[in-house]
């Protein structure tokens, strides 16, 4: 599988260098902690890796999901994939508050269903990467070369910044770590 997707150039050039790379040239106080997330990404090899699992991405078929749009596929770190998606629905709770639970509760469902079926390395390990690498994708989504645009408001945009930088300064090893970090944020007065 790995010979089938020699496509680390593609995937660093999609996925790390506009995220992650981009947003440590941003912020040079995080260039340290975000250029090793990109190290232990981009050498992380382990399996067959989308590289854009998000919601508009996944349709329900009728012998279950089928993924859209896999232009940056590459053989790495299922990590990646698990973190990109769980990013995009902290980041749907900005851009809906009203459903803010339910986009909480499908980051618990898909962390916890995705982590239960991991066989290839210890949950553990997959669970600690996934971690770190979060808080760096949702500080990209604000100031890296790919921004969400539904997060427009500079007060969402200063609370991004302020729980990524946190996370980012005294590392998580769990997921529901940079979960609670985030619902408190919301719950701290956001404006919705």
């Amino acid at each position: 599988m790995a010979q089938a997707f020699p496509t680390d150039d593609i995937f660093f050039d999609i996925r790390l260098e506009p995220y992650l790379v981009a947003t440590a040239r941003r912020h040079p106080d995080l260039s340290e902690a975000l250029q090793q997330l990109v190290e232990v990404t981009r050498t992380t090899r382990c399996a067959l890796v989308h590289g854009d699992v998000s919601p508009k991405n996944i349709l329900i078929g009728p012998e279950g999901p089928v993924l859209l749009d896999a232009e940056c596929a590459w053989w790495g770190d299922p990590a990646f994939d698990l973190a990109f998606c769980l990013n995009h629905l902290l980041l749907k709770c900005l851009w809906n508050g009203s459903a803010r639970e339910d986009f909480l509760s499908a980051f618990d469902v898909l962390s916890q269903g995705y982590l239960g079926l991991v066989d290839w390395e210890p949950g553990e390990s997959i669970e600690a990467r996934a971690a770190a690498l979060l808080p760096g994708l949702l500080l990209a989504r604000v100031d890296g070369k790919s921004p969400v645009e539904y997060v427009t408001d500079a007060s969402l945009k200063a609370m991004v910044r302020r729980v990524a930088t946190g996370l980012l300064r005294g590392p998580v090893r769990q997921l529901r770590d940079v979960r609670d970090s985030w619902r408190e944020a919301l719950l701290t007065g956001q404006p919705f």
